[in-house]
């Protein structure tokens, strides 16, 4: 009975022993990898602590993410953390192309990148993103329009404003050219 606990509530059920091990929390993580951020010239995008004290960390730089500066944030934590305390799966990595971005960071990353915003409100605007600030981004692009006195539809390009209040996801388009 040294693997598990009987339950007195309900009768015969078993509680596995597992559960009783100590639950690491979000902010024990970033205590551990905070020195970090400033040493890879990184920044956090997101970090989970799921059941079973499985760790999910997604890092990213200005200047890209490399295997090594992956490894760093593994190592740092995984030097602190003691299996036989506290049993943890854990995963390091940068964000996907295809995942919307989640930090104001990403924004500055992918300026000059053709991206797609979807707002709370409006219409989706695909284009170039050539500016972001502490209250939203611009994106230019280029659409064919009716000019008063002419034949022929005219290619304008248009820049758009946008505030990260309403802005519901942002991703950036992935092109092959």
């Amino acid at each position: 009975m040294h693997n598990e606990i009987r339950r007195k509530r309900r009768g015969n059920e078993k509680f596995p022993f597992s559960l009783l091990k100590k639950m690491i929390i979000k902010q024990q993580i970033e205590i551990l990898i905070q020195d970090k951020f400033e040493e890879h010239n990184c920044f956090l995008v997101e970090l989970q602590v799921g059941e079973g004290n499985a760790i999910s960390l997604e890092i990213d730089s200005l200047d890209g993410i490399t295997v090594e500066k992956c490894m760093a944030f593994s190592k740092a934590i995984e030097s602190e953390l003691d299996r036989e305390v506290e049993d943890f799966e854990l995963q390091v990595s940068s964000p996907g192309l295809d995942k919307p971005f989640r930090v104001a960071q990403q924004y500055q990353k992918n300026i000059g990148r053709d991206v797609k915003v979807v707002p709370v409100d409006g219409v989706v605007v695909k284009g170039e993103l050539i500016e972001v600030d502490e209250n939203g981004v611009m994106v230019e692009y280029s659409i064919k329009e009716k000019i008063e006195g002419r034949k022929k539809k005219e290619t304008i390009v248009k820049q758009e404003r946008i505030s990260f209040n309403n802005i519901k996801e942002t991703t950036v388009i992935i092109s092959f050219k």
